[in-house]
């Protein structure tokens, strides 16, 4: 079964995020996602808020910029995350926009590089293990928490390049992929992520690997103008098969186009100047996901 959510835009002053964590829980909706987006919100504690205020919704973020954080900070907060609502919450990390790391002094020069110890320090201090590693970027000597999660998690890693999508697959549990990815995106990305699965010797007997979209998404009376108004400000006005405009039916069927493609769950992505945050919320829980199975 295809997982379906939506995504609470930071365009969105940090105060409305109760309000929609509030109208995705009594609707049904399956996940919510937020953004790390820099200078927006901060991903962890806007996380934390919309888990405390729901009761069963799970929490994405997608995604923690690298750059940023130290991995021992990101550890210690995913971990309290899912100690608190086990099962909740879904994290992500990438590379960050590299524009914004150089505005704050945080950009690397291998982002590939940084992505991979990233991930595999991360990774081994939720499951509980003592980390020593000096790496070109991550260095750690004998860190443990003293808090992990009582069972696995997954840690998704966002990525657009083959590079990184082959990481992803090496090294990640899952994939994240923007809104600007085709269908025939997905189906490279996933090409890719196997094979990076398959260089690893990691197979879905171990752990399957989910892979994300996300789907720009506009309803109502202006959606075709809006839609095309954000992916010309975004230089894709020119890309086929890229976001939907239209009734729960037409959505549906983009949704269906992205997963017959290989994702597993679709994030419907408002568009930044959508009117009715709550009602998009309700949209997407109450008529799409009736039709996407």
């Amino acid at each position: 079964m295809t997982s379906l959510g939506a995504v609470f835009r930071p365009q969105l002053p940090p105060e409305r995020l109760r309000a929609i964590a509030r109208a995705a829980d009594d609707a049904g909706l399956e996940e919510l996602w937020l953004w790390e987006d820099c200078f927006l919100e901060g991903g962890i504690s806007a996380a934390a808020a919309a888990l405390a205020w729901t009761d069963r919704l799970r929490v994405g973020v997608g995604l923690l910029p690298v750059p940023l954080r130290n991995v021992a900070v990101t550890a210690m907060e995913a971990a309290t995350l899912h100690r608190l609502f086990p099962g909740r919450p879904v994290l992500g990390v990438g590379h960050g926009v590299q524009d914004w790391m150089g505005q704050v002094g945080a950009r690397a020069e291998s982002p590939v590089t940084l992505l991979r110890e990233y991930l595999t320090a991360l990774r081994a201090l939720l499951a509980g293990e003592r980390v020593s590693t000096e790496g070109r970027y991550v260095k750690l000597d004998a860190v443990a928490l003293d808090w992990p999660p009582p069972a696995p998690v997954p840690i998704l890693a966002g990525a657009t390049g083959p590079r990184s999508l082959k990481l992803s697959g090496e090294a990640a549990d899952g994939t994240i992929l923007t809104a600007n990815t085709s269908p025939e995106g997905v189906r490279e990305a996933r090409r890719l992520v196997d094979e990076g699965r398959a260089s690893a010797s990691r197979t879905d007997a171990d752990a399957p690997h989910t892979v994300v979209v996300y789907l720009l998404t506009a309803t109502g009376p202006d959606a075709t103008a809006r839609l095309q108004a954000e992916q010309r400000a975004e230089g894709v006005a020119s890309v086929p098969d890229l976001g939907v405009a239209g009734d729960a039916a037409d959505v549906a069927k983009a949704v269906r186009r992205l997963t017959d493609a290989g994702a597993d769950t679709v994030i419907l992505q408002p568009t930044a100047d959508e009117p009715d945050p709550e009602g998009f919320i309700r949209f997407t829980a109450e008529e799409v996901r009736p039709l996407v199975p």
